[in-house]
C-alpha cells in the first residue's frame, strides 16, 4: 500500500469509515501479532495486545495525529504497548517472587488460600456460559491451541480469541479478592503457542 492509499485509507477511518477500519485491521492484524510474538516471546499476549490496541484506535480515531506512514505508527504503537507489558511483567515478577518469599515463612495460611482459590476457580468455570466454558476448557486444560479449538467446534478463529478473552476477563473480575500472583498461576498459566 502506498503513502498516497494509506492517507486515504486513514482519512477514511477518521471520519468512521468501519470497512476501513476493517480493511486496515485485515491488512495489518497477522504482520502485528507476529512483530508482537516476537518482542514478548507470548503469542496469546500478543494477540491480546494487538486486539486492545485495534480497539483504542478506532475509539481515538478522531483524535489520532500521524505523523509518519501509517504502517510506521501501527508498529511502532504495537512496540510500545509491548514494551509497556513487558515492564508490567517484571513489576509482577518482582511481586510473585515476594509472595513466594514470604509464602516460605507462613505456609499453612498458603496452602488455605490455594484450596479456595482452586476451589472458586472451579464454581467461577462452572458459571461461565456453556460455549465459553467449554472453549476455555479446551484452552487451559486440554491445552488446544486457539485454531486447534476453531477446528473441533468449528467456529473461527476469532471467536475462539474472543470467548478466550471473554472468560479470562469473567474470571479475574470473580476471583480479584486473590492474590494477583496466584490468579495468574491457576487461570493464565497456559501459553497458546
Amino acid at each position: 500500500m502506498n503513502s498516497f492509499e494509506e492517507n486515504n485509507l486513514f482519512e477514511n477511518i477518521q471520519q468512521g469509515d468501519e470497512k476501513a477500519f476493517e480493511k486496515l485491521f485485515k491488512l495489518y492484524y497477522g504482520y502485528l501479532c507476529n512483530f508482537a510474538t516476537k518482542i514478548i516471546a507470548d503469542d496469546v499476549a500478543a494477540e491480546e495486545i494487538v486486539q486492545e490496541f485495534f480497539v483504542k484506535f478506532w475509539e481515538r480515531r478522531a483524535d489520532l495525529k500521524v505523523e509518519t506512514s501509517l504502517k510506521n505508527y501501527l508498529f511502532r504503537s504495537v512496540k510500545n504497548l509491548c514494551l509497556n507489558y513487558i515492564k508490567h511483567s517484571n513489576i509482577k515478577l518482582l511481586h510473585a517472587q515476594k509472595v513466594i518469599a514470604e509464602s516460605e515463612t507462613n505456609s499453612f495460611n498458603n496452602d488455605y488460600i490455594e484450596v479456595d482459590l482452586a476451589a472458586d476457580i472451579a464454581k467461577s468455570i462452572e458459571e461461565l456460559p456453556e460455549k465459553r466454558r467449554e472453549i476455555f476448557r479446551l484452552s487451559r486444560e486440554e491445552g488446544l491451541k486457539y485454531r486447534e479449538i476453531a477446528e473441533k467446534l468449528n467456529i473461527s478463529i476469532k471467536t475462539v480469541e474472543a470467548q478466550m478473552s471473554l472468560a479470562i476477563k469473567s474470571l479475574r473480575d470473580k476471583l480479584k479478592k486473590y492474590n494477583t500472583f496466584i490468579f495468574y498461576f491457576f487461570v493464565s498459566r497456559t501459553k497458546n503457542i
